[in-house]
């Protein structure tokens, strides 16, 4: 399965990824689905199902799924358009998309938390129903929000079975593992960022592919100067003070001293990732990489990259993304991105394996170098849970982040001081992780059921 740099970096709002922009998606997809059905619709109901309900009003799903029925999509947010929709449906329980007639909607009353039976197909499941005017329905759809901002219906995740998996790919290198990426590499010459460049310019032009990409990355770095400016708390109730710009002005104050200990770089890498994620949390505009949730560990290790390696020049930011995407790609279709399904390994652990085989990649690896410093970002997260204090991307999000990032350009540096050869393959990695989720109790998989959700006091 072909996944493109831009499904794997996209642009969206806070707090969450799967839990905020994919309930957004999910209500554009359901608008423009009614608006080419034949009924006339008086109303509409959302039913929030598994880990949505559990920390949905944490991570603003209940805000996301209002909007989204409203028309608001990710990509296009505009914060004081949002809460201008939000109040008025407040206080009038009624939205009006464009290109449908205005639809009844009563929070209180059409927006259901359902706690109790999750939907088969994924720990995020959505119902959208449209209702006539005396409240009986007519139209029904489930939507499944599996990770990064994915979105499938009940029957497009049903369909993505062993047969689709293994249908001809219209891309010239169609590697579905780590072991076919790098074989592809020796056959061809080429590097990841060139078998990955190749495989976009059958969709878009090399401008186009460029000028995308140059967006993201300019995204990623507006998000991050944002959250290096900005103090405060960030809200949700739990008062946790934003603390990315204090830390980033005394490691600014330190700058050239020779006394200054090689150690603090570290600071400097979690500085970056808490901004990001600071603003994450705040709702503000992020890429997802791969997620939101851990959307500050990839720009923070380019921003390490640029700042303070001496080598290092932007003109080279296309191939981090680019290999970063294909690592993601691969551990998407293989296992999960999604925390709600594989806990924050699936999160910040892919992100870091990501992470890592950019910087690699920029750092001159060979393919089985940038293949091995995944493979390390990647091992050493399995395991890990996603257990967000009161369903806020905060606790222990923001620091887990920074902590990724140093994880990352560890794993690069490990990578690159050896030849490629390493025990564990990649693909072994991506397989483990996809069978610790599995394994891995529901209440440690973004429920807030468990982990340090419920071992520290929520206010």
């Amino acid at each position: 399965m072909f996944l493109s740099v831009f499904d794997i970096f996209k642009i969206g709002v806070g707090p969450s990824s799967s839990h905020t922009m994919g309930p957004m998606v999910a209500g554009a997809r359901f608008l423009k689905a009614l608006r080419a059905s034949p009924f006339s619709a008086h109303g509409v109901r959302v039913r929030l199902h598994g880990s949505l309900a559990f920390t949905g009003k944490g991570h603003a799903t209940d805000r996301a799924s209002i909007l989204g029925l409203a028309g608001i999509e990710p990509e296009s947010y505009d914060n004081d358009y949002a809460e201008k929709v939000l109040v008025a449906n407040a206080r009038d329980h009624v939205l009006k998309p464009e290109g449908l007639p205005p639809l009844a909607f009563d929070p209180a009353r059409d927006l259901i938390f359902d706690y109790d039976v999750p939907l088969p197909g994924h720990a995020n499941g959505m119902v959208i129903e449209a209702l006539d005017a005396q409240g009986d329905v007519l139209m029904h759809e489930v939507y499944y929000s599996i990770g990064g901002g994915f979105v499938r219906t009940e029957a497009e995740l049903a369909a993505v079975d062993d047969a689709a998996r293994d249908a001809p790919s219209p891309v010239p290198f169609p590697f579905k593992t780590a072991e076919e990426m790098l074989a592809m590499a020796h056959a061809s010459g080429l590097s990841i960022a060139q078998m990955k460049r190749r495989n976009e310019a059958r969709f878009r032009s090399q401008e186009e592919i460029d000028a995308g990409l140059a967006k993201i990355w300019a995204t990623m770095r507006d998000c991050m100067e944002r959250g290096l400016s900005t103090e405060g708390e960030l809200p949700g109730g739990l008062r946790v003070k934003r603390r990315a710009k204090a830390i980033h002005e005394s490691l600014k104050a330190d700058w050239g001293q020779n006394l200054a200990p090689p150690h603090q770089i570290n600071d400097w890498i979690s500085a970056y990732a808490m901004a990001v994620n600071e603003e994450n949390a705040a709702g503000g505009q992020v890429v997802t990489a791969p997620t939101n949730g851990a959307a500050g560990v990839l720009p923070s290790v380019i921003r390490y990259w640029l700042d303070h390696v001496p080598t290092a020049s932007s003109a080279k930011i296309p191939d981090f993304l680019l290999t970063a995407a294909a690592v993601g790609g691969l551990i998407k279709t293989n296992a999960s991105i999604s925390g709600a399904e594989c806990g924050c390994q699936a999160e910040v652990g892919s992100a870091a394996a990501m992470a890592a085989a950019g910087l690699a990649a920029v750092l001159g690896g060979s393919p089985e170098q940038i293949e091995n410093a995944a493979e390390i970002a990647l091992e050493h997260h399995l395991g890990m849970t996603c257990d967000p204090v009161k369903g806020l991307v905060q606790v222990p999000c923001i620091e887990r982040n920074g902590l990724g990032a140093i994880k990352a350009v560890s794993a690069a540096s490990l990578a690159l001081r050896g030849d490629g050869t390493h025990f564990v393959p990649l693909d072994a990695a991506i397989e483990t992780m996809r069978q610790t989720g599995r394994d891995m109790h529901e209440h440690y998989k973004e429920t807030s059921l468990g982990g340090l959700a419920v071992n520290v006091p929520n206010c």
